[in-house]
């Protein structure tokens, strides 16, 4: 098994950043979310990636788990956002299944 030295060679780390840049793209440059609190999920979604990048700089497993239960929990609040905009037409059926 190979050893992963930085935190960006992470498939976890990597997918999360892919979805920052969907909710770039989606959400916070939608014109459909203009009542929609954009800074939350920005900064949820951020959070995933962010707590994944910290835990694993920590070099713990212990830490990074805690980090890592941390992230999980900011992507349910994303998921919840998304569902929440979607039941408000701000957001196509297609982005939900990401």
């Amino acid at each position: 098994m190979a050893t992963i030295n930085n935190f960006e060679d992470l498939e976890i780390w990597q997918q999360s950043r892919s979805l920052c840049q969907l909710i770039q793209k989606e959400c916070l440059l939608n014109p459909k979310f203009l009542n929609h609190d954009k800074n939350q999920i920005d900064r949820s979604s951020a959070s995933i990636m962010d707590n994944i990048a910290e835990g694993f700089e920590r070099e713990g497993n212990k830490e990074f788990i805690n980090f890592l239960t941390m992230s999980k929990g900011s992507a349910g609040e994303v998921r919840s956002q998304l569902i929440r905009a979607f039941d408000r037409n701000y957001l196509d059926e297609e982005i939900l299944i990401f």
